[in-house]
Parts: C-alpha cells; structure tokens; sequence
C-alpha cells in the first residue's frame, strides 16, 4: 500500500546520475484516452488492442464505489477494467473453443486473461495456427500434408494473419508468401482461401468481442457522445480490424 511513484523517485534519487521527474505512472489505456481526449474532448473511453487488450472509462465518481475522491468537485475518475481477466470465473464458457482451451492450457497463466487470449495479438496467431493444423490432419487443408513449422508453438505469428487478410479477394500473393515460410510451398488455391477465412473468423471474433466490451461500457456510461481512443498493433496494422468494430458496435 505504498505510492509507487514515489518509490520510483527515491530508487532515481538514489541513483544519483539521472534527473527525472515522475510526475505519474499511468495504465497504456488511460494515457491513450487521454492523449485522444487533448484533441478530442468527447474520448471517454481508452482501448488497447495489441500485444494485450484492456481497456478503461470515464465514471461517475457516485459510481466508483472504491474510489474516495479528493476533491468534491470532482464529477468523475477514469476506471481501469483490466478486462482481460473477463471469463476467468467462466462466463465466457459458452463462447469458448477447443482451440482457446488449449491456447490457456499451454500459456504461462492457465486459467487467467481469458478474455485477452480471446482477442490479442499475443495469441491470434497461434489460436489460427491451432485451426490449421485440424484441418491438415482432417484432409482438408494441404491434401493432409504438414510441416515442421506448421506443428511448432507460436511460429505463426499474429503479423500472418494481418498480412493474409490484406490480399485483395482473388489474390493469394500474401498467403502464399506467409505459408511457404511455414514450409507448405503446394498449396492450391483452394487451400490459400480456407487459410484466408480461418484467419477471417478467427480475427472477426476477435474484433467483435472487442465491440461487445466497448458496447456494455458506451452503455454503462449512458452519454449522449462518446469517442474512443484506441492504440495498439492489432488495432493498427490487421487492414480489417477498424471496420469490423465500427459495424458491430452501430
């Protein structure tokens, strides 16, 4: 129960050769709320998609029921959710897969973040990887011929399934660059679409389960405007995932 900015000034005194001045620590969500809300005085929610997921809000302080504010005038305080423990006590159950189920099996905190290993970059692409390698033992990708990397742990990077779903329809150009680097250098084009729809479903997921967070906050805070601010490499680089949000939340 001590003030870590303080700690974190009296271990930078005690070094003696930097001078910095800590003048808070924040949550990557409250700052990107408000480094959206300089420009933007209606950003009252701050969402991280990338690596993590989290998000925070603005609240009524008469909301905040563990928060005892300073200064009475003050109407509100930024809540950080740290949603990403979402379904750790099982109500994401109903939703979850196989293939979710042994992404946390096999993560370094089972049964913890559910709702992170759902939707960031840090698992999307081992949770298509998990899909793929299904279908391949099933027949119905690659005429069931594998590869080494193809069945290696966290070798399909999350940056594949951006690059994948970047092809224009009918153009496999970045799919087939992405499988012959997991060895898979026959695959037909009829593998390439059902790799690009794996990769569709599994990010569309992702994206809506997002939504369906931003959504339940836009509504707990019942304000007649709301802009979000929102970072992350997730967010920025997959070349669908804005727009899968935008349609799901109107």
């Amino acid at each position: 129960n001590e003030d870590v900015v303080q700690l974190l000034k009296d271990a930078i005194a005690r070094r003696g050769d930097v001078q910095i001045d800590v003048c808070a620590i924040l949550n990557d969500t409250t700052g990107t709320l408000m480094s959206c809300a300089w420009k933007n005085h209606n950003c009252k929610i701050g969402l991280i998609v990338g690596t993590g997921a989290n998000a925070c809000y603005m609240e009524r302080v008469e909301e905040a029921e563990l928060f005892a504010a300073e200064d009475p005038r003050k109407k509100h305080v930024l809540i950080n959710t740290e949603w990403g423990a979402f379904g750790d006590n099982g109500a994401l159950d109903f939703v979850r897969t196989e293939f979710d189920r042994d992404i946390d099996v096999h993560s370094i905190n089972p049964g913890k973040q559910t709702f992170e290993k759902m939707i960031s970059g840090m698992y999307m692409g081992e949770l298509v990887r998990l899909v793929l390698v299904k279908m391949t033992q099933a027949g119905i990708l690659f005429n069931g011929q594998d590869s080494e990397v193809l069945n290696t742990r966290g070798l399909f990077f999350t940056k594949y399934v951006s690059e994948i779903e970047a092809d224009e329809p009918g153009n496999f150009t970045n799919c087939r660059l992405v499988l012959e680097e997991l060895g898979l250098t026959n695959a037909t084009d009829g593998d390439c679409a059902n790799v690009r729809y794996i990769c569709e479903c599994v990010s569309k997921r992702a994206a809506h389960l997002v939504s369906a967070g931003i959504a339940t906050l836009i509504n707990k805070m019942d304000e007649p405007t709301v802009t979000v601010g929102v970072d992350g490499s997730v967010y920025r680089f997959h070349p669908k995932f804005h727009n899968l949000m935008v349609e799901k939340i109107s």
